[in-house]
């Protein structure tokens, strides 16, 4: 017999893991002899009122034990067998291509970018010498820019894929179990680089390739279909399908498809800044309480809020995270946020960020599929021409933003490579400007304490998604015009986020699958 039982623990019983069935047996009608076994199916912290209280889902065995799944044998040798090309080892097209190997195909996969190994070292002289290697950054290499950004998984794209079994091909390749039932899973950025090397060395292993420092440079379409690629301007190699999991970055290859004539059509987005503030303030705020319990874990945040009918709201939450550099070109400024596993520094920070609809006036006279790209192009652009150092970012208080004032002096932060103290406003489209100024009054009424001059803003946070769209078929997963062009992923501006790309990637490959064998 199986039952759920539901119980509020302490914080410090929360941590008690071998005291969990005494709990079960406490709360429940349930007699300690029936109880065969147990399984954590949620947990999720409880801070509606005092005391935040832990909230935990079990799934109880009565006087039976869980059935034994037989070890089914997923992958297979693929190394001779029909090949299928993938641009991109992110989520996409790491997923993708585990999804290949299970149906027999061979994936080679081409990243731009370069191996985790490799790329760190990249990653380490960005943080402390401002210098960019425009193709293995914070988003460019081997798993993407979530490798370097945290780890979050969660997602709202639970109908369109088996998001339980990511979760579990994640713990397979070294994450903690607890991604599985955590209401928040996250990884950590010091935990998922040796996640995503595991899925390589799986992939690897049962004969699939993958390519780093390997960039798709041309694509050759005839009769409105792919027929083969170009990397690095010089290595040819024909194709049978293009999985293309670029990612939201990869501005190049909006171009390059553009020039090809591939249809393309701009996408909302969201641009603004990077909000950061201390860690304890967002704790005793979100808590209720200044002596909250030390045993909870850094507290999160969520808001949204409607201006003159345009969102603004909080992306990316990272608590005792740091905010980290992102471009992916010369001469512009990104930021984004990233916290290891443990989630200790003392700072909180979330992007927050204003809706741009495909059919707003942004002032400048460029249209097309791809006019919402330069506009995010040109603000990142602004930002590091307006304070003429690499990398050290234009900032200010968040009440001086609001009252217009200039920041005499600014409070620590998290960003590494240094920040300036700037008028916000000069650098931000008005409409974004005077939507963020009124949505931190707002953020105030929902999250006393939010609006205060401890908070520092950090310009820009503009690659929340992909401000164009690589239009497919709904159901086949192909280019709406270009046969043998799979989009998936970010970059394809159907996805967003590690797990919603990861199975973007999976039904991707599914239909690349299924019209092979048709």
């Amino acid at each position: 017999m199986l039952k759920e039982v539901e119980l509020y623990l302490s914080p410090h019983q929360a941590l008690q893991k071998n005291n969990f069935l005494n709990y079960i047996v406490q709360d429940s009608d349930i007699k300690k002899e029936s109880i065969k076994d147990f399984h954590v199916l949620k947990k999720a912290v409880d801070a509606r009122k005092r005391p935040v209280k832990i909230y935990f889902k079990f799934l109880i065995f009565i006087d039976e034990l869980p059935s034994v799944e037989e070890e089914q044998v997923l992958f297979r040798n693929v190394s001779d067998k029909r090949k299928v090309h993938i641009i991109g080892c992110g989520p996409a097209g790491l997923f993708a291509a585990l999804e290949f190997i299970k149906a027999g195909i061979k994936p080679i996969i081409f990243e731009r970018g370069k191996k985790i190994s490799e790329r760190k070292i990249d990653i380490a002289q960005l943080n402390s010498l401002h210098l960019l290697n425009d193709d293995s950054n914070y988003c460019f290499g081997e798993g993407g820019a979530g490798t370097f950004s945290d780890g979050k998984l969660y997602t709202r794209s639970k109908k369109k894929g088996d998001i339980q079994s990511i979760l579990k091909t994640f713990v397979d390749h070294g994450a903690s179990t607890e991604i599985l039932y955590d209401a928040s899973p996250h990884i950590g950025t010091d935990v998922l680089p040796r996640v995503i090397i595991s899925i390589r060395e799986t992939i690897l292993k049962y004969g699939g390739e993958i390519h780093f420092n390997s960039k798709l440079t041309d694509i050759e379409i005839r009769n409105n279909a792919v027929k083969a690629i170009v990397i690095n301007n010089t290595e040819s190699y024909d194709v049978k399908a293009l999985v293309l999991a670029t990612g939201h970055s990869a501005r190049d290859i909006y171009y390059l498809l553009h020039k090809k004539g591939v249809f393309l059509e701009p996408k909302a987005f969201a641009l603004g800044v990077r909000a950061e503030h201390p860690q304890e303030l967002i704790n005793s705020i979100q808590y209720h309480c200044k002596d909250y319990d030390r045993m909870l874990p850094p507290a999160q945040y969520k808001l949204v809020e409607q201006v003159n009918g345009r969102g603004v709201f909080s992306f990316c939450m990272c608590p005792g995270g740091i905010i980290v550099p992102s471009a992916t070109a010369q001469n512009e400024i990104v930021v984004n946020g990233m916290s290891n596993s443990k989630r200790n520094s003392p700072f909180a920070n979330a992007g927050i960020v204003v809706q741009i609809n495909t059919d707003d006036n942004l002032g400048f006279k460029e249209s097309g599929p791809l006019h919402l790209l330069s506009f995010q192009e040109s603000i990142e652009k602004k930002c590091f021409a307006e304070k003429k150092s690499s990398q050290t970012a234009p900032a200010q208080r968040m009440v001086d933003f609001v009252k217009g004032k200039l920041s005499t002096s600014l409070p620590d932060t998290s960003y590494n490579p240094g920040v300036k103290s700037m008028m916000l406003e000069n650098i931000l489209p008005p409409f974004i400007g005077v939507s963020l100024k009124k949505a931190f009054v707002a953020f105030d009424k929902k999250m006393r304490g939010y609006f205060t001059n401890e908070s520092i803003l950090i310009a820009t946070e503009s690659r929340t998604s992909s401000p164009v769209r690589i239009t497919r078929n709904n159901e086949s997963y192909e280019h709406i015009q270009v046969k043998r062009l799979y989009p998936c992923g970010e970059g394809s501006g159907y996805a967003g986020g590690i797990t919603s790309s990861a199975v973007d990637g999976i039904n991707c490959a599914k239909a690349v699958i299924g019209g092979f064998n048709s």
